[in-house]
Order: structure tokens, then sequence, then C-alpha cells
């Protein structure tokens, strides 16, 4: 399991310029069952993704396609973690 932190590096108006694009790149991933949960960061200062996948490699890769990133709007850090307990629901989610 990984934690992504983004941070915006562009000002809100230029994030909400690249929205459409991001929300089409989280969708594709919530497709894929890469990406389990995700949302704003309170304050909004950038986002943070709950995922699931095989290696850091692998959720860094595909984190540098998010059109925040490669437009330079945003970077990102890739939390990794083995989910060793979970709430009843979440049995989906283990390692």
């Amino acid at each position: 399991m990984f934690v992504i932190l983004l941070d915006y590096t562009a000002p809100l108006a230029d994030i909400d310029r690249h929205m459409r694009a991001h929300v089409k790149f989280l969708n594709a991933q919530y497709a894929s069952g890469t990406f389990v949960v995700s949302g704003r960061r309170i304050p909004r200062t950038g986002g943070v993704i709950l995922a699931r996948g095989k290696s850091r490699e692998e959720i860094e890769a595909i984190m540098n396609e998010d059109p925040f990133v490669a437009r330079g709007a945003a970077t990102f850090e890739v939390v990794e973690f083995n989910s060793s307990q979970k709430a009843p629901g979440f049995e989906p989610f283990a390692d």
C-alpha cells in the first residue's frame, strides 16, 4: 500500500486549469484498481491518494503521468507501508 502526498507548486488558478485532465487521470487509475481513495488536502495545498501497486517504482511512474506533475504544477511524495491492521470491510486492502 502507498500514501501519495501531492504538493501544489503553482497558483490555484493554474491547478484549476489542469483539474479536468487530473480527474481523467484519477478515473483511469481507479478503473485499473490502483487508486483506492483520494481527495484534497485541507487547506488546499495539494492532495492525498491511497494506492496499491507492485512497487514504489510503479507508483512513481504512474504519478509522473499525473497532469499536475507532468505540467509542473505539483510534486509528490510516495510513502510505502504494510497494512497490518484494518477496520471491518477493508479486508480487500490487506497486504
